[in-house]
Parts: structure tokens; sequence; C-alpha cells
């Protein structure tokens, strides 16, 4: 099962829409007959460049943002539990909120050309998806605090040294060899591995770890630092796209 990000003109930013679709996805991916996920989007920029900040910069309050932060939060969870293997096809940057649901997937397989990083620090914000705590569980201590404390966006071999990258991509065929070695492992297999790792996320209170970071989150969002550095953001961007 494919879910396909569809918002090339916004470099696939997550608004309302897309978490409702994200949502549905998490419904259908419990059938039976689902042997894998893959989550990918349009196009060869980006892969999603996080929230819709023409949407969710109206979010003013701890509880305005909680609200968004916990419903996207719940739905990222319930793709890293899913019973079977999740598969970002990472095609383009992935920043910020797009790393974090790059970062829940079991799987990141990333183009040569994306760059990725937790840019959500130079918005005085922390990440509110559950995307940090994921990342805490997928690599080395440091390594992990060190792409989450430095905000800033790596390119795709780097990804691939810190182990956040399982492959890089530099052609189609490389994606089907990778699903290919996959569907050579019976199904029931995939499921079983994935039941371990399931039982030790909810063993060691993965759930309720995200939600302390969705409601940290929460609470700089309300602050004027973050409003002002999305403000300056904005204005940056009408400056260099006047016709927007």
């Amino acid at each position: 099962m494919t879910f396909t990000i569809d918002r090339p003109e916004i470099r696939n930013a997550i608004n309302n829409e897309v978490t409702a679709g994200l949502e549905e996805l998490v419904e259908g991916a419990q059938h039976p007959s689902v042997r894998m996920v893959i989550i990918t989007a349009s196009g060869k920029q980006a892969f999603c460049s996080g929230g819709d900040l023409s949407v969710f910069h109206a979010l003013r309050t701890e509880q305005q943002s909680y609200r968004m932060l916990k419903r996207m939060s719940d739905v990222l969870y319930s793709i890293k539990t899913l019973p079977v293997p999740v598969v970002a096809v990472v095609n383009g940057a992935a920043v910020g909120g797009g790393c974090e649901i790059a970062t829940a997937c079991d799987y990141r397989l990333v183009w040569d050309h994306a760059k990725c990083g937790f840019i959500q620090g130079t918005l005085a914000i922390t990440s509110g998806w559950g995307g940090g705590t994921y990342l805490l569980e997928t690599l080395q201590h440091d390594q992990a605090l060190k792409m989450l404390s430095e905000a800033k966006v790596y390119p795709a071999n780097e990804l691939k040294d810190f182990g956040w990258a399982t492959i890089i991509v530099q052609e189609d065929q490389d994606i089907k060899a990778f699903f290919e070695r996959m569907k050579t492992i019976h199904p029931d297999v995939h499921r079983a591995y994935k039941e371990m790792a399931i039982r030790k996320w909810q063993k060691t209170d993965l759930q309720e770890r995200v939600e302390q970071e969705v409601r940290r989150c929460a609470v700089l969002w309300e602050r004027d630092a973050h409003h002002e550095a999305v403000d300056r953001f904005l204005n940056k961007t009408k400056k260099r796209n006047p016709s927007s």
C-alpha cells in the first residue's frame, strides 16, 4: 500500500487534508492482505517540508497548537506501530515535520540529491510530532542529539553515515531491488519481527514519551520567539517569491 503526498507546488507540506489522508492510510493498512506500506511524495524536489506554515501559523496558543500536534503525533505513532514494515521513499528534501514522518518509518530509501534535517530549532521550537523521540530510538544517542540540536539539513551521504538513511538511491532500480529482496521473505516473518519491535516500544512507554514531546513543543509554540521566527521566515519567502 502506497501513500503519496501530492502537494508539489508547496513542497509537499502537511495540511489538515494530508493528515486526514494519513489517518485513512492507517485504517486501510490494517487489512491482512497488506504486506508493507510505502510513504513517498510527488515530484523530485521535496519529500515533505513539514507543516504548512500558511495554515499552522494561525495557531497562536499552546492549546491550539497542541490539538494539531497531538493529532499528527497520534497518526505517526499509528504508522510506526503498523504490523507491517513501513518504508519512506524520500524523493527529495525532508525537513522539519517531513523528517519526523520519515523517521517514524522502519526504513528510509533516500535519493542521492535529497537533503534532510530537523530544522525546527531555527523556528524556536522542538520536533512536535514524535520525531525527536523516534530519532533517539533510531540513532546512537550522541548522533541523534547532534542532529536535533544542530537544526540543519544534511546531504544523503551523511545521512547514510549517521544510520538514518537505509540506502542511498541513485536510480529507480535501487528501489526496485530493495523491495524485491523484501518480497523474498514470507510476510509472516516480517510481521513477527515487527511485533518484536512493537513489544519493545510498548515496554519502554514510547507513546507516553511522544506525548511529553508534543506537550513541550506546544509550550514553546506559544512563545513570542517562535512566532517572530516564523514571521521572519515567511517574510524572507515572500521576498524570494514576490508573485506568491
